[in-house]
């Protein structure tokens, strides 16, 4: 699997992740909105530390300079 993600698509997704955790943790947002929430935070997570982005591939996407 080769990346496809830069560094700043990366960071942008892991404090987005973060954010979205400290809301749910905090009781900021609940309910079924939290969980759906938290689930894209785990995916945006998850991507941002592989550094790959599945739905960047149908597009012929990549935000990573080479």
């Amino acid at each position: 699997m080769k990346q496809n993600m830069g560094t700043l698509d990366r960071i942008i997704r892991a404090i987005v992740a973060v954010v979205i955790g400290i809301l749910c943790f905090t009781g900021v947002i609940n309910g079924v909105f939290a969980i759906v929430l938290g689930i894209i935070a785990i995916i945006l997570l998850i991507t941002s530390i592989i550094g790959f982005c599945p739905l960047y591939l149908p597009f012929r996407f990549s935000s990573k300079k080479n």
